[in-house]
């Protein structure tokens, strides 16, 4: 077992108090694919009754964040068992990327992220926030961003107008005002017969509190020949085609839009046909889970949502267009 094996082992016993036991070199790593056995060493330990192996870095390899989750996606499917990727050092904002997209690591002495196991324990550790952790509906989600977006210096807002303005019934929005209360992130209170809610935050603080409580709108994608009958159905430039309009980032060779499910079965009555896969001319159409068009006067879906909806992309070049485009918000 190398010394950085030792050193996991020896960091698990004094973050943890338990014993890493077992460690061992894992043998089937012969079967992975070369570059693999030649960018990792191989161990497998037993920690909380789990065997796991240890995909540990050369310190002569280097790697973008997005090849270190798909080669432990291969290391894992070849061992049947968690794969931990381990490094000696990680840059702050590498080890947030890691946690964002759920991959397990180790920086002995530093940091250990194993959400299979759940524990997560860093050099620093956050104040929790005063919120639930149930997830906010498509309603609530799509209310609390169009208030943040049209009022971004008010932490005053009346729910009925909101709702009012994205076609939700006064059932739909009671339930979204009830959501956003139990969060956390906001008070209720009235004033005569109309009803006002409180964000607790300035925008930019609610966005932060909110982030994980919010999903991404997109429920799924289809392939939609470019003609016509699409044409004239209401949508608005999505994903990476509208973060290329706010950024660096280079067109999609197939044009990205969004609609809702009801602008989709307009669609689909109207005689657009899903596609099996892409073809020359072709557009990729996210079907939201809300309405793409919070945002008034504007061919593109807001901000907020396009950030939601791209969260989770392992390619370096987008996450970085992501940090850029958060200089375009309205806080």
């Amino acid at each position: 077992m190398n010394s950085l094996a030792t050193s996991v082992q020896a960091y698990l016993h004094e973050v943890l108090g338990i014993d890493a036991s077992g460690g061992r070199p894992w043998t089937r790593g012969q079967a992975l694919p070369y570059y693999l056995q030649e960018a990792f060493d191989f161990c497998e330990v037993e920690l909380m009754g789990q065997t796991i192996v240890l995909a540990m870095i050369r310190s002569s390899q280097k790697q973008s964040l997005s090849q270190v989750k798909t080669w432990l996606n291969k290391v894992r499917a070849v061992a049947s068992m968690p794969a931990v990727y381990v490094t000696q050092s990680l840059a702050s904002y590498e080890r947030k990327r890691l946690v964002e997209q759920k991959v397990p690591f180790i920086v002995p002495g530093n940091q250990l992220y194993l959400p299979d196991c759940g524990l997560d324990f860093r050099e620093y550790f956050r104040k929790r926030a005063e919120s639930s952790d149930t997830p906010l509906s498509p309603s609530a989600q799509a209310m609390l961003i169009t208030a943040l977006l049209t009022h971004p210096s008010e932490t005053e807002w009346q729910p009925a107008k909101v709702a009012d303005a994205l076609g939700y019934t006064p059932m739909t929005q009671s339930r979204a005002v009830k959501e956003l209360i139990a969060s956390g992130l906001a008070s209720a209170h009235t004033v005569g017969r109309t009803r006002w809610l409180r964000l607790k935050k300035p925008a930019l603080q609610t966005w932060e509190l909110a982030k994980p409580l919010m999903r991404s709108p997109v429920k799924r994608s289809v392939w939609v020949p470019q003609d016509g009958t699409s044409a004239s159905i209401d949508k608005r430039a999505a994903g990476l085609s509208a973060l290329a309009k706010h950024s660096m980032l280079t067109e999609p060779k197939w044009p990205v839009y969004a609609v809702d499910a009801g602008n989709w079965k307009k669609a689909m009555d109207a005689g657009v046909r899903e596609l099996p896969e892409p073809v020359p001319g072709a557009q990729e159409w996210q079907i939201w889970s809300y309405s793409p068009e919070l945002i008034a006067d504007s061919d593109m879906v807001d901000l907020l949502s396009l950030m939601l909806s791209l969260h989770d992309s392992a390619d370096d070049r987008v996450q970085l267009a992501l940090d850029e485009l958060k200089g375009n918000f309205p806080w």
